[in-house]
């Protein structure tokens, strides 16, 4: 998949089916949007993903908010679907563009979108100026046939980022999974931790959740770490470590089966299953002998996920 990111000089010269949103988790519903483009290639449209970065500023409607999926993953995921391009540019680059510029100079010009596909609540142009219906008028000018995909529901509910954010925070991270269509992952970088862990025969990765992107539930996880495109059982703490006077929030995960140095690279941790919520222990002593559990029981959750996954093939 190629990634394209700067507004003045990147171009697609061949025409193009274009996603249009935020997509943050590439959730169910936004995959059903980006399908609708990668199902233009048997018409000889390259598929593309039009999003924004928000590292710096994000729109109104998504202040405070807590984000679900770092770029580089977002740019994964659609490179597994299939997708060919991703036009990703900052948030402060697109924020002051008129609907009729965004229309002209991104999706006609840069782009060269013959067909876009958005959800039936995309806004665009200055402070989100802009609906369906506008999008609609504007790219009929251009020759540009819009798909308007509707809601995609589970449990009678439209599956939404925020829904996720809320199952995430809740610990319900099995629900969290159902609407993405795959694990809630982390993956940010390796950086150095206590090392407690290697003294207690249980060695880890230590991984912080930035401010901006949802905290899951403090507790241990079933989860499974891919490293060098293998995937790997594994369980994860999240929290501040108490029984050891900890203070920072971290992600903390035992890969079974693996060892190596992994400092400074970013490793995909998909958490699988809540397995119990954090705990201050009296003594270094039961907290071992807790962990101990914890591996055991996590081992036997991600084993027959990633079984699952390897049959699936």
């Amino acid at each position: 998949m190629v990634i394209l990111k700067n507004l003045n000089s990147d171009k697609i010269l061949s025409p193009t089916a274009v996603a249009l949103g935020f997509f943050d988790g590439v959730h169910l519903g936004h995959q059903r949007v980006i399908q609708n483009t990668i199902d233009c290639k048997d018409k000889g449209l390259s598929s593309c993903v039009f999003t924004f970065s928000v590292d710096h500023e994000a729109p109104a409607s998504k202040a405070g908010f807590k984000i679900l999926s770092t770029d580089t993953l977002k740019a994964q995921i659609l490179e597994n679907m299939g997708v060919e391009f991703m036009f990703c540019p900052t948030f402060e680059e697109i924020k002051n563009l008129t609907p009729e510029q965004f229309v002209a100079d991104i999706l006609k010009n840069t782009l060269s979108a013959q067909c876009v596909a958005c959800g039936d609540d995309f806004h665009f142009g200055i402070k989100a100026s802009a609906g369906v219906k506008e999008l609609k008028e504007l790219c009929a000018q251009h020759n540009i046939m819009v798909n308007v995909i509707g809601p995609v529901q589970e449990d009678g509910l439209n599956i939404s980022s925020s829904r996720i954010r809320d199952y995430i925070k809740q610990g319900n991270i099995k629900k969290a999974n159902k609407l993405l269509g795959r694990p809630y992952t982390i993956d940010f970088e390796v950086i150095q931790g206590q090392r407690l862990g290697r003294t207690m025969s249980f060695p880890t990765i230590n991984q912080k959740l930035p401010e901006v992107y949802v905290m899951p539930k403090f507790g241990v996880y079933a989860s499974a770490a891919l490293i060098h495109g293998k995937m790997y059982p594994s369980v994860t703490n999240i929290g501040i470590k108490p029984t050891v006077g900890g203070t920072q929030a971290l992600a903390e995960t035992y890969i079974l089966g693996y060892s190596g140095d992994l400092y400074g690279m970013r490793i995909n941790v998909g958490l699988i299953e809540f397995i119990r919520p954090e705990v201050k222990f009296e003594s270094i002593e039961i907290l071992k002998q807790n962990i101990a559990l914890d591996v055991e029981k996590a081992k036997k959750i991600s084993m027959e996920y990633i079984s699952s996954i390897l049959m699936n093939k």
